[in-house]
């Protein structure tokens, strides 16, 4: 597994997990956060790896739907690439006004 992908698992953990039931925040959690194998997931819980595997893969699914209708990660990132930009330009009243502006777009 890739670490971008990892990144963004994490990323749309953080921001949709409250969407999800105890067992699929208790399954990403160790293999995401806590770095679990499948293996291990499945031996704590006396299941199968396949059925361990088949519930991350189902609950990713989830996350990104939830993420294509919220876009609460895409607003996330673009609002961190939007504050770099501000910082590294001088505070001009038409900086300002540019940034303002943008912001007011993704509403």
């Amino acid at each position: 597994m890739g670490l971008e992908k990892t990144t963004r698992m994490n990323y749309l953990f953080d921001f949709y997990q409250e969407l999800l039931t105890p067992k699929q925040r208790s399954y990403m959690m160790l293999y995401y956060l806590d770095d679990h194998s499948l293996g291990e997931i499945a031996e704590e819980y006396n299941i199968t790896r396949q059925a361990v595997y088949d519930n991350i893969r189902r609950t990713e699914a989830m996350l990104e739907e939830y993420e294509a209708k919220l876009q609460l990660f895409d607003k996330f990132q673009r609002r961190q690439e939007l504050v770099s930009t501000f910082e590294k330009n001088p505070f001009t009243e038409e900086n300002i006004h540019k940034f303002l502006s943008e912001l007011k777009e993704w509403d």
